[in-house]
Formats: structure tokens, sequence, C-alpha cells
């Protein structure tokens, strides 16, 4: 029976049963394996393996522009001005052209010999051919020679030979225009947005090249044309991405070496890097203008030129705290873009997302690293700011290392916390702070200037519910309003007790502006109707932000309004020189070592405990419900019989 059995099963399985796929028929089996599915991102990533092309023309000196339409069918059509895609028979196979063989063999192109493009993004000559074998419609017009040809494909077979259509006598290069398939790719469409800031990125990549956009599809935040060209480069490309925010150097760290001048090799590596309180950091990486977006070599030798030269700074400096410096302190407010071009780089699979050529490291670390110490020496101002900040970021880093994550033993053990509060070490509530901070970008500061141990953060979104205001049935279901009494671990109303508070002190710190004001006012007005035995405590207190800094030569003082800072600019610092005066715009304009040294650090901060001084029953219930409450002549009528005692309004 086993024999029968063995037998039956080997006579099914013979040569008929091994399957030979041509290639189109296998990139629409596998479109996995190419562009890495069918989702979203492979749908974008068929436009990027064609501009990627008209970039190699553009880079290699061939094309001063590229268009980029998207139509209103859904068809996309990226143009050039190169020199055009080779239409003459190939010698290999002299029955087709080489632009056949382009669009419809795999590993074929020009980038493979060198002799075509030192540098260039498309390396496995499967772009093209892919692109076409998943569109259900894919049309290619060259113009070379003064003649227009074209050819027209359907899932990667030909509908009929390449054909001179006319006389081209003013252009040349060309273009692509094809229709993603239905059958691939289901109901998924090309987004204008994503294409727009696909093209625009890879202007700001190479500088030599102008792009132009088109969109027939409105989709109301994207224009429907625009041409970039950024003589700037990266640095350009992150001024517009930090978009105005503060940052510990006035200007970026940005250059550009010739591999040719250093190396003898062909290729080139551009970058820029700059450190803000403002967000958290991040590495944007290329190379031959393909996103890297996991990293790799290129990334690891600029990192490396960075932390060499910033620690041989602090040893000039006699900061023996910068030998703690790491690379993950270095991504901490580093926000940087790095694009390398090289001879024939090698990438970890066809969508390129990850670097692997071993020799980019040595180039990019020896290209970068001469230039930043001499930048550093050249503004010590920004490289001491830089210096300060990371030698900060590497203290916490420390800290937390040493530091057991452990939970506090009380009776809230259980407690289910909000996810964007950032809890302190103590295992008691005797000490501790809780910071309610306006935004992520103050708490991006405040997370490095708190002592973690007994300070705990608490970032709010905008302004917080006005209570009085507000229906009862919102305060249950309002977001803000339920992390706040999930991180103090309390309840409302009549549900509140003090026992429960997790923390000593509630410290609300917002910025010296109206808006902060506005914010705390609204917090005290919550505090005040719902958890009131908790001011009564002496358990909320308002932090005292400086509003401006000033410095003198080695002398450094703080101001908490316009009267303090006057003051001290009549009578001086002490120091030498002229008095630098600094304002800041909020909190998350601050490093976190001046956020530290003025606000959080219990040694040289200024708090003001929140208290209520009634001298008849009521009267603060009274005022808090005329100001905050539902009716607004009421505070219409206020401000009338108040408005005389208004000397100055500074605006």
């Amino acid at each position: 029976m086993n024999d029968l059995l063995s037998s039956a099963t080997t006579s099914d399985y013979d040569a008929s049963s091994i399957q030979v796929l041509e290639d189109m028929e296998h990139v629409r089996l596998r479109p996995g394996m190419y562009i890495g599915g069918k989702d979203d991102r492979a749908l974008h990533h068929m436009v990027a393996e064609i501009i990627d092309n008209s970039m190699d023309e553009a880079v290699a000196g061939h094309a001063t522009w590229i268009e980029v339409e998207l139509h209103e069918n859904g068809h996309v059509t990226v143009r050039d001005n190169g020199r055009g895609i080779p239409i003459d028979p190939h010698p290999k196979d002299p029955s087709k052209t080489a632009l056949e063989i382009i669009f419809c063999t795999l590993n074929a192109g020009g980038k493979f010999s060198g002799d075509s493009y030192e540098t260039s993004g498309g390396l496995h000559g499967v772009g093209s051919s892919v692109v076409n074998a998943l569109s259900d419609h894919l049309r290619v017009e060259v113009a070379r020679n003064r003649e227009l040809y074209m050819m027209e494909f359907s899932r990667g077979i030909p509908q009929a030979p390449l054909a001179k259509i006319g006389a081209a006598p003013n252009r040349r290069g060309t273009s692509v225009t094809f229709h993603p398939d239905p059958e691939i790719f289901g109901s998924l469409k090309l987004k204008p947005a994503r294409l727009f800031k696909m093209s625009r990125s890879k202007a700001y990549l190479f500088s030599g090249v102008e792009i132009r956009w088109k969109s027939a599809i409105a989709d109301g935040e994207t224009p429907q044309e625009a041409t970039f060209k950024f003589p700037g480069g990266l640095a350009d490309y992150l001024g517009e991405t930090l978009n105005g925010a503060t940052t510990y150097a006035e200007r970026p760290f940005a250059g550009t070496v010739d591999f040719k001048d250093k190396y003898n090799v062909p290729g080139k590596v551009e970058w820029a890097i700059n450190w803000t309180p403002s967000r958290d950091g991040f590495i944007q990486s290329y190379c031959n203008t393909v996103p890297t977006p996991e990293g790799g070599t290129h990334e690891a030798g600029f990192w490396a030129a960075i932390l060499k030269g910033i620690k041989a700074y602090g040893e000039l400096a006699n900061n023996r705290k910068a030998a703690q410096i790491t690379r993950e302190d270095l991504a901490t407010g580093g926000c940087a873009l790095v694009s390398c071009f090289i001879r024939e780089p090698e990438f970890v699979g066809q969508t390129k997302d990850r670097l692997a050529t071993t020799d980019a490291a040595r180039m990019v670390e020896g290209a970068v690293r001469d230039h930043f110490d001499n930048w550093l020496a050249a503004d010590t101002k920004s490289a001491g700011a830089i210096l300060d900040f990371l030698v900060l970021r590497a203290e916490e880093r420390l800290r937390r290392r040493q530091e057991k994550e452990t939970q506090r033993k009380t009776a809230t053990k259980k407690l289910r916390l909000p996810g964007k509060l950032t809890d302190c070490s103590s295992n008691t509530r005797d000490g501790t702070e809780l910071f309610i901070v306006e935004g992520d970008s103050a708490g991006g500061s405040a997370k490095m200037a708190r002592n973690r141990v007994n300070q705990a953060l608490l970032p709010l979104r905008g302004k917080i519910l006005n209570v009085l205001g507000a229906a009862s049935s919102k305060l249950g279901t309002n977001a803000e309003i339920s992390d706040l009494t999930q991180a103090l671990g309390v309840g409302l109303g009549s549900k509140f007790s003090l026992d429960d508070l997790r923390y000593d002190k509630i410290i609300i710190m917002t910025d010296a502006d109206v808006d902060g004001a506005h914010i705390a006012a609204l917090l005290m007005t919550f505090f005040f109707t719902q958890m009131r035995p908790m001011i009564d405590a002496g358990h909320l207190y308002l932090a005292c932000p400086p509003l401006f800094r000033l410095t003198q030569g080695a002398k450094r003082v703080y101001c908490i309004d316009e009267a303090e800072r006057d003051e001290w600019l009549e009578k001086g610092l002490g120091g030498k020189g002229k008095i630098d005066v600094s304002r800041f715009k909020g909190l998350g304009e601050m490093d976190a070592k001046d956020l530290k040294e003025t606000t959080m650090d219990p040694k040289s901060r200024k708090l003001i405990r929140v208290t209520i001084d009634e001298d008849e029953p009521g009267e603060t219930s009274d005022l808090v419900e005329r100001l905050m409450g539902k009716k607004p002549e009421l505070r219409f009528q206020y401000i009338q019989e108040n408005a005389r005692f208004v000397v100055e309004l500074d605006v």
C-alpha cells in the first residue's frame, strides 16, 4: 500500500510541474519582490522609480528640468529634457529596440557599466520594467535627433512597435506616462500631496535641477502648479523643515565635499544639521537621490564624524563630561539631512531602504569631520550651546541607566496612567512634583531639565476645557481632563480624596504670554471647582519662567518681566562689553539648561503658591463665576467696573 502511494505521488510531480515565468509575469505575480508589496507605499514607489531615472540624467549633467504631472484620470507623467532613451536596435537582439528592452526585460538598463552614469539611483535594471508590468497602460515618448518616437504598453506587453510620430526640432528627452493597474493595487489612488512632497525633495537633493509640478486633481492643500529650484540644497531643505524654530546654532552646519578631490573617486556628500529644543531629532538620508529611511553606512559615517568632532571640541574646552556623549545623545534634538552620491552603491533589497556600501562610511566620515572641526572652532557661541545641550542629554541618559524603573508603592499602584505622562521614579509622594506643561515642544525641553527621581511631566495639547463654560457631561469625556485626573490619581468634585493625590506639588508651567496666562487661568478654574481641597492644602503652584535673558560677557541674568529687564539694563550686569538681550518666545523655545536653572531647579527657581483668600464666604467663587462662567454679560460688567484701575496695557 505504501509503495502504491509513493508511486502515485511521484508520478504527479514531474518536469511539467515546474513553471517558468516570463519577466513581466513574475513581476505581476510577486510585486513584493520588486516594490515591496501592493500597498500605498508601493504604489507611490512606482512614480519614484521613473523620477529617479530622470534625476540620474540631471545628476549626470544631461537634463536641467524634470516635470511631474498628475492627470485627472489617475495617470501620471514624468518628463525631462535629457538625452532621451536610445531607440536604435539592441546589439544582442536586433529585433527589439533598446527602449523595448528597457521596459520589458528585467536586469536591463544603462546603469551597469558606469559608462553612461558615474552615479545613479537606478542600479538593478528593474525599475522601468517593473513599473511597466504593474501598469494597465504605459506610454513612452522619446525626442532624439529632432524626431519624436512613441511606444505603448499594457501590463508589460507592447501594443505596437516603436513608431516615429513626427518632427521635434525644439524638443529632447523622455516622457513616461503610466496608470497603476487596479488588478494589482485595487482602489488605491496616487495622492497629490505625497507626489508633491516627493517632487520637492528631489529638487533639494540636487541643486542644479528644476522640478516642475502639475496636478489636475485638487485636494484643497496641494498647489496645482509649482516650480522648485533650491540653490542652497540641503541647507534650504533643513531651514524649511525646522520652519523658524529656535536652534542652538544660528546657522546650520552644512556643506558639500566632492569625493574626487578627497579620494579620487566619483561622487560627493552633502549635509546639513542643527539642534533645537523645539522638537524631537530626526535624520533623513539619501543615496543618489534615493531615500534611505532605514539609514545605512552613509548615516553611520556622518554620525561618527559629528560624535568625534564634538568630543574633541569638548576636550579642547576642558569639559570632561563631553566624553560621555554618545550617538544616542546626538540624535536627541539633532535634525540632520545627509545625501551622498557614490558609484555602484549596494542596497539592502530592491526598494533601496538601507545603504550597505562599506566604503561609504569611511568616505562620509572623512569628508564631514574636517569641516565640522573647523565649523566648531569658527563659531564658539554655537559650539558651546550645542555642547552644553549634549552634555545635559548625556547626564539624563546616564541617570536613566542607573535608576531602576520601579512603580510607586501606593494605593494607586495599579492605576492606569495616561500615555503622555512622563512619571518620576520616587516610591513615595513626599517631595514629588508634577509639572503641567503647555504643549509637546515645552515637554521636550522639560524632560531633559527635570530631576527624574522626583519630577514628573504631563504635556497638555492646547487649552483645557473651561469647566464653568461647558456642560457637566463633557467633563467625563474630555481627553485632557481625563489624562489630568488619571495622572493625579484622584476623582472629580465630591469624589476627590486628598489621600489619593500622587504628587506633593502640582506646578502649572505655561508660557509667559497672554495664551499662557489663559491656560493657567483655565487650569486654576478647574482645580478650584473640582479639587479645591488640593489648593487649601497648599499643593498647587505656578511656575515663573523668565521673559528675558541678559548676557554681558560671562555674566548672565534672567528677568521675569520688562520692569526687571529695564532695571538691570540701567544698572548693568558687571560684565564687559554690550549687554545682549534675548526674549523667550515660550517654554518650547528655551533650551533645557535655561529651563532647568530658571524654572525647574528648586535651588534657583521661583514658584507662586496658589491660595484662596476670602474676606467673606463665597467671594472667590462669585469672582470665578463672573470671569469664567457661561454668562458673558457678567464679564462685560466686571470690565466696565474695573477699567478705571488699568494704568497701562503693554501689548
